[in-house]
């Protein structure tokens, strides 16, 4: 149900293109049913597009931006047509910047703009938004039909935890609306209203408590302009790193060392993780944590936990790491939440032993710790916020940021990423891991680490292929069999990725149709190097996965320990604070508990016939 592989004509025999057509005067040949656009690219032909989105197949022509002028056999006169979604024909000529073409380009960006908020400067996408992009492309220099008034009426939905609605922004391209629906299976956003009332809502309201969103953050990767984003957290990250009497800590996960590089330059999937502790320390942050560190500790909880369950006969396990994919069991699927590993997310662990473990260790006063997290996970802002995941009232994080906070909160401190000299974690009790934990960041790590440290458990013995390469992949649903050896013997293990197919997924377990021991849940496609935090990319949906992936499999190769029970911080950890996995003491401290929030859907024929009616209205 998800992809991250774009659909695209590229693959093709060549063959194939039996269509003779002329795009600017060049002879291009076509596919059947192929689209202008689509061709135009094939042939290195730019055409300025907003709404569309290839690899996610998105074309619904209403930004109108994608205009060309054509002439074929058959038709008196040239037309004027959108490229995104016209078909090729033998014979046609197509003129993509005839004066025709770029007079009514500039005309439609105008009227786009006129209920769009000008406002440019103070916008999260500022220097980095496909509208300004395409502004400048057709000429723009004016803009005559911009009403304040009815750009400021838009509604602004600052209500959940995460994420922010910024209707003033939006340019109805509904990119969002796709991703939620037909990828991610969640469909908690609608178009609503019509003409210049037209807009982005949720399903079911603007109360976060009613409605079935799950902060995965993917429509906010899609989005092409300042319209969806989260909810900006720098200023008060900078309050507690700015406080003389505040001792901060900084995490930061497995997959922004990886994720992050390109957004000052650097090539894609680059391991920056020296750089960013340089960079944290440069803004005055007291202490840089790994959150790599807590996902070894997460392995120990968790592949203890899992043991117990499979020598009780309850099966399956679910991990629990993913924020998103607790929020869709909790409001869509709460009779599996028993189901559910009850362990914390690496994000949490962290965050707990930071206010418990290393205050004791280094003689600092808890209560002036304050945890800042760096994420590429517009989720764990909702999980941070979680009642079960505080003390005495005060969140166990207290600041999350995604990667693109950071990225504007260096900015803001004058730093730039690749000029930095890097640096390396010195604290002596939380900052070593294994190459186990930095494959958390990506779809299956978090199998495979449990599968080395679970079989070393079971065996006495080490994994005799560290490398479990039936674990990985880009499908969308992987199983493999696994043998732990001992009294366990053979296990089936499942990996799943993207909330369509986890819906899917879990619709098998609940029938029976399918039987597995333990099922890893990534509600991102491609994991946490494609988070909904993560760096946006234009014109593509995860276009660096790959390069971010290999990135963090080298990491695991490069490591001197590659399992998590033999680091040997997590080891003094148990042996001086924790006592053993799952002691009274760990799961005290380190597990938590599920709720049930189902939100029942109730839809009339009517409602779910004007949201498909309603998605083609052209503006």
């Amino acid at each position: 149900m998800c992809t991250i592989e774009p659909i695209s004509h590229a693959g093709r025999d060549p063959a194939e293109a039996t269509i003779k057509l002329q795009i600017n005067n060049k002879t291009c040949m076509a596919f059947p049913n192929e689209t202008i656009l689509s061709c135009a690219r094939r042939h290195d032909i730019y055409i300025p597009t907003l709404c569309e989105l290839d690899d996610i197949d998105h074309t619904p022509g209403t930004c109108r931006v994608c205009l060309v002028e054509i002439n074929h056999p058959g038709h008196d006169g040239a037309q004027i047509v959108t490229s995104c979604d016209t078909p090729v024909r033998e014979g046609m000529t197509v003129e993509t910047r005839s004066k025709r073409a770029r007079d009514m380009q500039r005309l439609q960006v105008e009227l786009l703009m006129a209920d769009h908020l000008q406002d440019c400067a103070t916008c999260i996408r500022h220097g980095d938004c496909e509208l300004q992009d395409v502004a400048q492309y057709v000429g723009l220099k004016e803009n005559r039909f911009f009403d304040r008034t009815l750009a400021e009426s838009r509604p602004v939905d600052e209500a959940a935890t995460a994420m922010v609605r910024d209707m003033r922004r939006c340019i109805r391209c509904q990119r969002c609306v796709a991703i939620c629906r037909y990828h991610q299976g969640i469909d908690a956003l609608v178009i609503e209203g019509t003409g210049n009332n037209r807009v982005v809502a949720l399903r079911d309201g603007h109360d976060p408590l009613s409605n079935i969103c799950v902060s995965c953050g993917q429509c906010v990767l899609v989005c092409p302009t300042g319209a969806l984003g989260e909810r900006d957290e720098t200023d008060r990250a900078l309050d507690y790193i700015c406080d003389p009497d505040i001792i901060t800590v900084v995490q930061f996960a497995p997959a922004v060392r990886v994720a992050f590089g390109e957004e000052f330059g650097m090539p894609a999937g680059t391991n920056v993780e020296g750089h960013v502790i340089a960079a944290c320390r440069k803004i005055g942050v007291d202490i840089v944590l790994d959150t790599n560190f807590a996902a070894d500790v997460v392995i120990m909880e968790e592949g203890t936990e899992l043991l117990g369950r499979l020598r009780d006969g309850r099966r399956p396990t679910f991990t629990s790491c993913c924020p998103a994919w607790i929020n869709f069991a909790e409001t869509h699927y709460p009779d599996i939440l028993p189901l559910l590993s009850s362990t914390k997310s690496p994000q949490q662990v962290l965050s707990t032993i930071a206010k418990t473990y290393l205050p004791e260790k280094q003689d600092i006063a808890a209560d002036r710790i304050r945890v800042i997290s760096i994420m590429p996970c517009i989720a764990k802002k909702d999980e941070a916020a979680r009642p079960q995941l505080t003390t005495l009232g005060e969140r166990d994080t207290d600041v999350v940021l995604t990667t693109r906070e950071f990225a504007r909160l260096l900015r803001r401190e004058g730093i730039d990423l690749k000029t930095i000299k890097p640096s390396s974690f010195d604290n002596p009790y939380m900052s070593e891991y294994s190459g186990a934990a930095a494959i958390f960041g990506t779809t299956g790590g978090v199998m495979e680490a449990a599968v080395r440290t679970i079989y070393a458990v079971v065996n006495g013995k080490e994994l005799d292929k560290i490398e479990l390469t039936q674990l990985r992949g880009f499908e969308g649903i992987r199983e493999a069999t696994v043998d732990l050896g001992g009294p366990i013997g053979e296990v089936k293990v499942a990996m799943v990725h993207g909330l369509g197919d986890t819906r899917k997924l879990v619709e098998m377990i609940r029938s029976g149709e399918a039987d597995y021991d333990f099922i890893e849940v990534m509600a991102c496609p491609g994991g946490c190097v494609d988070g909904g935090g993560s760096l946006r990319s234009k014109k593509a949906y995860l276009p660096l996965a790959k390069a971010r992936r290999e990135t963090i499999y080298n990491v695991d190769r490069k490591t001197s320990v590659r399992q998590s029970h033999k680091n040997a911080q997590v080891q003094a950890l148990y042996r001086d604070f924790l006592e053993a996995p799952n002691s009274e003491k760990a799961h005290h401290l380190l597990h938590t508990h599920y709720e049930d929030r189902r939100r029942e859907l109730k839809h009339t024929v009517k409602e779910i016939w004007d949201s498909l009616s309603m998605s083609s209205v052209l503006y």
